[in-house]
């Protein structure tokens, strides 16, 4: 039995430094290549296929410099506003969430998550929510937040968020909705594209329903408060 344990012991070392050492290699690696594909999108694709459904993944990677500056403030305007003032996680808006959850027990629950939670989401972890998922985002969110610079992540984060069915990234959204480049979008497009970022399967920004206008007009005022984003 005291030699179980010790060979115990010694595998759970391996693993945990293979743990560290791959993760840590991970997120330095995507600071300078693209990740090729996400947890997501390869489990829609397996949906897809499961389901007998035509495969569909649309996307097309464009650097941040070819995506509008308003659809990157229409992003934060919509998800995280203190994107450029935090660390990775805003706990101003986590005690707002956390204040209006327990006032509005039953109803919708408000959640607090940054772009840069997101991103960690997106790029390392699977969609399913639970404590694990949660513990290893906030782990991956303070690696890109020491790794990545806010450009990084805000690229990062605009080319790989699911924006419709088999479509990801602001470019191909903005094709596919606008017939134009996510560099041309007007502010009003690119705050119905932020608008329909927490349900993107349900909502389409090129037939909006009233709901989603309104959000849009939300946004557009919001990105009016905060002006301009100043990496």
């Amino acid at each position: 039995m005291k030699d179980f344990w010790k060979i115990a012991w010694k595998w759970i070392r391996y693993l945990t430094l293979f743990f560290f050492f791959s993760t840590i290699l991970s997120v330095f690696t995507y600071r300078f290549i693209n990740p090729p594909l996400t947890p997501l999108m390869v489990l829609r694709i397996f949906q897809q296929v499961t389901e007998g459904e035509k495969i569909m993944l649309k996307k097309d990677w464009v650097s941040l410099d070819k995506i509008s500056p308003q659809l990157q403030l229409a992003v934060v305007a919509s998800e995280d506003n203190r994107f450029l003032e935090h660390h990775g996680f805003d706990f101003e808006a986590i005690e707002k969430a956390k204040d209006y959850n327990e006032k509005k027990r039953g109803k919708k629950m408000r959640g607090a998550s940054t772009i840069s939670q997101q991103t960690a989401k997106n790029v390392f972890l699977w969609p399913k929510r639970s404590w694990i998922r949660k513990g290893l985002e906030a782990y991956f969110t303070v690696l890109i937040e020491l790794v990545w610079s806010k450009q990084r992540i805000m690229e990062v984060y605009l080319n790989v968020i699911e924006t419709g069915k088999g479509i990801y990234g602001a470019e191909k959204a903005s094709q596919i909705y606008f017939n134009k480049p996510a560099l041309k979008i007007s502010p009003g497009e690119a705050a119905l594209v932020a608008a329909i970022l927490p349900n993107p399967l349900k909502w389409n920004p090129s037939r909006p329903t009233s709901f989603l206008l309104s959000r849009q007009q939300w946004i557009l005022w919001n990105m009016g408060n905060i002006g301009k984003l100043e990496y």
